[in-house]
């Protein structure tokens, strides 16, 4: 089978572009989002403005709902590849495209172009309330730290959504993905606390280092660039098999 040229690439990523801005549910899960996201920024700051919190930096207090807010974008990555297997859309899918693997890369690449604003929006939005609520209470912050934090945020929540699009691809039905992924992300990561050695080299662990800075008493820390590469790196490795057995098994 031949390599598609450049110009079918572009074609099939725009496909995919459309098939994801046309699906409703993506469109659902990112309003839910960023109401949930406020709510939860709404109540953060409430506690700050108490006096409970009141010393903490805004981008702490910002970005502590993103400990949930990572649930909605769990669940956009896997809505993003199970919804073709719904009614065997994905069969027709490959009747067009029969590159499986480029159709599967396309199809991730496409969902970052769609996460990665919606992702620096939604976390942007929680700083800027608190900020908004607390600049005469709470630390101060420069811009270029506000920046480089947001900008974080927006990397691991990217990764986290393409790491759950993988994790759908290769279960093929949302509810056993949904079960996986979010049972490990609330229930089996919080349960490794007492194991901070190899808990820093989780996914979601590795990746909280890109946005928030850690605990002055905290120990076997990594630093942002450490986070981040080890939070790609398990994106890029579930993406991968996700690939190869796309390619090797029936639609």
């Amino acid at each position: 089978m031949s390599f598609p040229s450049s110009k079918k690439i572009t074609r099939i990523l725009g496909a995919e572009l459309d098939k994801l801005v046309t699906l409703p549910s993506i469109w659902i899960t990112l309003t839910g989002t960023f109401i949930l996201n406020l709510l939860l920024a709404a109540s953060f700051t409430s506690v700050g403005l108490q006096g409970t919190a009141g010393t903490q930096s805004i981008l702490s207090i910002g970005l502590a709902s993103m400990r949930y807010l990572q649930a909605g974008f769990i669940i956009l990555g896997i809505l993003a590849t199970c919804s073709e297997y719904n009614g065997g859309q994905i069969r027709t899918t490959l009747t067009t495209i029969p590159w499986r693997g480029i159709q599967l890369s396309t199809k991730h690449f496409a969902l970052a172009i769609i996460i990665i604003p919606a992702a620096f929006i939604i976390a942007a939005s929680g700083v800027l309330y608190t900020f908004t609520m607390m600049k005469d209470t709470a630390v101060v912050i420069e811009i270029d730290t506000m920046i480089k934090t947001l900008l974080g945020a927006t990397g691991y929540l990217t990764c986290t959504t393409l790491l759950s699009a993988a994790i759908g691809a290769l279960f093929r039905r949302t509810t056993p993905a949904l079960v996986v992924l979010l049972g490990y992300y609330f229930v089996v990561s919080p349960l490794t606390r007492d194991f901070p050695t190899i808990r820093k080299y989780f996914p979601d662990t590795a990746g909280s280092y890109m946005y928030m800075p850690p605990s002055p008493n905290e120990i076997n820390v990594l630093t942002p660039m450490q986070g981040t590469g080890i939070s790609m790196l398990w994106t890029l490795i579930f993406i991968t098999v996700a690939i190869v057995l796309f390619r090797k098994r029936d639609a």
